[in-house]
């Protein structure tokens, strides 16, 4: 109940304050930079409001001269903090669009250039995953959910087709995250914080090379495999079988 009542209280003085100052510098070019490094120092004192240790792992696997798609499990809304601070490139997220219209915290997102997605809409979401497709050709990776959604326990639900449509089709990397803790410190339904660990580790780069959209479901089940080992559910990274699970086939189809 500490740990939640301090998060609660300091989370919001930082983001409206952050929120502020983000929405004011965010149009500075190059749109979103100068506030994107703010957020970083937001997303580290949000974490530590709630008494959560940041561990970050294999940093140096991330490509600095080219944009990439990240993918990484969700777990929690603490998984927004945990990448911000950790993902050492200048990054796009895609974000649920209700978040947008949080005072303070949707203008600053609004004003580093993040991208709405509406899941209810499948033609905004297919101009959604346009506009991330337009920040990478203008130099700036993105980050994408695959799941689109939180799990509510430790597996990975179906992934959806369309990052790995983009990463096909501009022919550009993808760098697998995973993500362990945050389920345990904030899970899916639930607003009472616990007070632990959360560590993000990035897996090396998956090329796109002489692959075409054909090829989604291989690629999508080789970054399920990466992404579950990055988490540390081997059992699970090897069941998924080089032609593509049986989740990740689920996915391409509902993507």
């Amino acid at each position: 109940m500490l740990a939640t009542a301090v998060f609660l209280v300091l989370g919001l003085v930082i983001t409206i304050v952050a929120g502020l100052i983000g929405t004011i510098i965010g149009f500075i070019p190059p749109r979103g930079d100068w506030t994107l490094r703010g957020a970083r120092v937001w997303a580290r004192l949000v974490l530590l409001g709630g008494f959560m240790r940041l561990q970050a792992q294999g940093r140096e696997r991330v490509p600095r001269d080219t944009p990439v798609v990240f993918m990484s499990n969700h777990e929690s809304w603490l998984d927004i903090p945990a990448l911000l601070a950790t993902i050492p490139v200048q990054v796009r997220f895609l974000a649920k669009k209700s978040l947008f219209s949080w005072p303070f915290f949707g203008w600053a997102l609004t004003s580093m250039g993040f991208i709405p997605v509406d899941r209810e809409n499948r033609r905004t979401a297919v101009k959604s995953f346009e506009a991330a497709a337009a920040r990478i050709r203008a130099g700036r990776s993105v980050l994408i959910f695959p799941e689109e959604t939180r799990t509510t326990d430790e597996s990975l639900l179906p992934f959806q087709r369309g990052g790995f449509l983009i990463a096909l089709k501009a022919g550009i990397r993808i760098v697998p995250v995973g993500l362990r803790g945050p389920r345990q410190c904030l899970p899916k339904h639930s607003y009472l914080l616990r007070p632990g660990t959360i560590t993000v580790r990035f897996g090396d780069a998956i090329s796109t090379a002489g692959r075409g959209v054909t090829d989604k479901g291989e690629l999508m089940a080789e970054a399920r495999r990466a992404i579950e080992e990055l988490r540390g559910n081997t059992a699970a990274a090897a069941a998924v079988t080089g032609g593509g699970s049986d989740a990740a086939a689920e996915g391409a189809r509902d993507g």
